[in-house]
């Protein structure tokens, strides 16, 4: 749990203002793409609870984003720089063979069910097109917390602000909830089909 530990305090020192709010968001997204992960689900959320206007929420989506691929950037030019060993490409390569797809199309279907930590790393690694990958990170982020950010704006649209707040919390306790599963049921079914073919 120290993962949402630093996020909290990050939103604690800095989250009682639009600016701050939206410089956590920033940090945390950043943080989840270079270090470990920090649930940036439950702190977007927590961003449009704090102001749920939707001008406001597409600003978050926009740091969002900006976090995405600055850490994606940052780690796929480290290793780029500092190269990695011999054995953890092999490794690399071994599990991108593992998962249902083998491109750059996985770091779409990776916000649904996150499956490749350290994306940075790992589109060097796997010499994957970085221009296509970002695109594609872009992309998933954009499907993902956008969808997050318009329902959070119906709930808050309909519902009175306290329940709206708890609808959006379950919703986002959802979405960590079906990401996990669905990544380890895919992980689980690609195990037994290589399995099969041994």
């Amino acid at each position: 749990m120290a993962d949402l530990n630093i996020g909290q305090w990050i939103y604690g020192a800095l989250g009682d203002s639009t600016e701050g709010v939206l410089l956590c968001v920033f940090l945390i997204f950043l943080i989840d793409a270079i270090a470990f992960p920090t649930l940036p689900e439950v702190f977007f959320a927590a961003g449009i609870m704090f102001n749920p206007d939707p001008a406001f929420a597409a600003e978050l989506l926009l740091a969002a984003i900006a976090a995405e691929l600055a850490g994606t950037w940052l780690l796929y030019a480290a290793v780029g720089r500092t190269g990695v060993p011999a054995r953890i490409e092999k490794l690399a390569s071994k599990y991108a063979k593992f998962l249902i797809m083998g491109d750059e199309r996985l770091l779409l279907l990776n916000r649904a069910a996150p499956m490749i930590p350290f994306a940075g790393a790992f589109i060097r690694i796997m010499k994957w097109r970085i221009g296509l990958s970002m695109a594609y990170i872009a992309s998933g982020c954009v499907l993902k917390y956008g969808a997050i950010a318009a329902l959070s704006g119906f709930f808050y649209g309909y519902f009175e602000s306290g329940a709206a707040t708890n609808v959006t919390v379950a919703f986002i306790i959802a979405v960590v909830a079906a990401s996990t599963a669905s990544s380890l049921i895919m992980s689980r079914r690609r195990a037994a089909a290589e399995g099969r073919e041994e």
